[in-house]
């Protein structure tokens, strides 16, 4: 049975990246809101009157950070999730701490590169796609490492 402690550097690691990815997180929802109010387009009624701005849903300044929020919360929590399972794992230190600085840093150059400084595949790409792969990878280590248990 493997032992998880909070002064084992590989959870102090893996806590260190998900706050930075908790604060990255909340910082997408307020760069969505400060480009509404930038551009006085709002989501409803009721924004829009009290600041004298227009309903819109398909501004490209307003939509991109959205859209990098959205993704964000379809990928960080699946990230939180299995590399809490994959610390149980007892994986290399070493290994466990690259992946998860990797991870953090390409979901960062994601919201860069498709929400603030827009660059064109495969930039774009391969900011999503390094993140999806550690995670799956994740997953799937924490599989075959329980797969015993059935």
């Amino acid at each position: 049975m493997v032992s998880i402690s909070l002064a084992d550097p590989t959870v102090q690691s893996y806590i260190f990246y998900s706050g930075i990815l908790a604060l990255k997180l909340l910082f997408v929802g307020v760069l969505t809101g400060i480009q509404r109010h930038k551009k006085n387009v709002f989501a409803n009624e009721e924004d829009a009157k009290g600041r004298k701005g227009v309903v819109k849903f398909n501004d490209e300044d307003v939509e991109r950070p959205r859209r990098s929020h959205l993704n964000d919360l379809e990928n960080i929590p699946a990230f939180w999730i299995l590399g809490a399972l994959y610390l149980t794992t007892g994986p290399s230190a070493a290994l466990a701490t690259w992946l998860f600085r990797i991870y953090t840093v390409g979901r960062v150059m994601f919201t860069y590169v498709y929400a603030i400084n827009p660059l064109p595949p495969p930039t774009r790409s391969m900011s999503f796609g390094i993140p999806y792969f550690i995670t799956l990878y994740m997953g799937f280590r924490v599989i075959q490492h329980y797969v015993g248990a059935l």
